[in-house]
């Protein structure tokens, strides 16, 4: 008996991929496993992702992208109830079922770096490449970590976003440049990424001149940080950074604005959602800064055609890491067109090898990794919040302006 999570994404791949396969059905099957987190805190952006993921896989198989094959989706959700949020094991377990999937040749995901960390080792063991639109966690693909991330060799994770490497820098050289901050109190949600990103963002204010007043650790499920923000405020700390993604950021976002509402409020690309703007709302949010791990693309002209096209289909409107999931998408079509047009069997091996070798076309520029996987671009793009009440209150376009690139180390 299948579950209702099981039926929805057996329905949402019959529905994306139902009449081309009954129009090509002598096609050689290509499946792409897809990695998540639709339960929890994230939800809403992941859902605009698995959209993106879902048109470019579909444009493909009505364009006949690879003569003489077609692709399909294996999409898995590694949040839980549980949780919250995206849950490790969850992600562990849905690694395992791509691997064990000998049609799944290559993947998109994860959107989360404590669900990378999860999930890499046994990816790797698979040889099973996989893109992710916005884990920005460094560890993953740095050689030191080579033996825990990638025991079987060669590189498997790679991103259409850079890392917390340069986002949590560059976001320390933003305040300490662009908003003159001298005193900085630093919080994490204990997850991987938000550990790593404050970490990153510490190290760099403290390089740039900044006093770090503090450093303290969030339980997402905890439900009162009153007491941590006491304490900031007895400080007179003239900013607070925060990392970690919504399920303790809209939690902060609401109880901060109580009792720290002088405070310059930032964090990375965790705090840039829909699902803040809904669950924290006006005027909790208001003053935010945020960052991106990706150039800034839903205002760029370069994107409007794809915008446009995402909205007709989902009637919703699509983020940056919606576009850098799109992206993803291109490249592997791109590495399955090479494998086939050379005349090699589509095998994981050689999509691997083919995805590290990409030079591809796509929205946001051209998409090239490094020895590791990393993106060849840098750049880590500033917002901040600020009402508008023209548009809808939970549009991420609307309520987030773009500033500027943040000042690179």
């Amino acid at each position: 008996m299948l579950t209702r999570r099981q039926t929805f994404f057996a329905t949402t791949a019959l529905a994306a991929f139902g009449a081309a396969g009954t129009a090509y059905a002598a096609d050689k099957v290509i499946k792409i496993g897809v990695d998540l987190s639709l339960t929890g805190a994230d939800s809403q952006g992941a859902n605009r992702v698995k959209n993106a993921i879902v048109m470019a896989f579909n444009e493909a198989n009505e364009a006949h992208a690879v003569p003489g094959h077609r692709f399909e989706l294996l999409v898995t959700d590694d949040g839980t109830a549980t949780a919250g949020q995206y849950d490790p094991a969850q992600a562990a377990t849905n690694a395992r079922k791509m691997v064990a999937d000998r049609e799944v040749v290559a993947a998109i995901g994860p959107q989360m770096s404590g669900a990378g960390k999860a999930m890499t080792p046994i990816l790797s063991q698979g040889g099973l490449a996989t893109i992710t639109p916005s884990s920005t966690n460094p560890d993953i693909s740095d050689p030191k970590f080579a033996e825990q991330y990638r025991p079987a060799g060669k590189p498997i994770y790679f991103r259409t976003v850079t890392t917390d490497a340069y986002q949590g820098p560059n976001m320390a050289n933003f305040l300490a440049e662009k908003l003159k901050v001298k005193t900085v109190y630093v919080l994490d949600d204990s997850g991987a990424f938000g550990v790593g990103v404050a970490d990153s963002f510490q190290k760099q204010a403290e390089a740039k001149g900044m006093k770090v007043l503090g450093r303290d650790r969030l339980d997402p499920k905890a439900a009162d940080y009153t007491a941590i923000l006491t304490k900031i405020k007895s400080l007179n700390a003239d900013a607070l950074y925060y990392g970690g993604v919504t399920l303790a950021g809209v939690k902060l976002a609401k109880q901060a604005y109580d009792i720290i509402p002088n405070v310059i409020k930032s964090g990375p690309d965790g705090m840039r959602s829909s699902d803040l703007l809904s669950g924290a709302g006006f005027p909790a949010v208001e003053g935010w800064y945020t960052s991106i791990a990706a150039p800034h693309l839903t205002e760029d002209t370069k994107a409007a055609k794809f915008i446009e096209a995402f909205k007709q289909r989902f009637n919703d409107s699509p983020d940056d890491y919606t576009i850098t999931a799109y992206d993803a998408a291109l490249v592997i079509i791109d590495a399955v067109k090479r494998v086939a047009a050379a005349g090699k069997p589509v095998t994981r091996a050689d999509i691997r090898d083919a995805i590290q070798t990409a030079k591809v076309s796509t929205i946001q520029g051209t998409v090239s990794f490094d020895a590791n996987g990393d993106l060849a671009d840098r750049t880590v793009s500033v917002f901040q919040i600020k009402k508008d009440t023209s548009k809808p209150l939970t549009d991420i376009d609307a309520q987030y302006k773009y500033l500027e690139v943040a000042p690179q180390s």
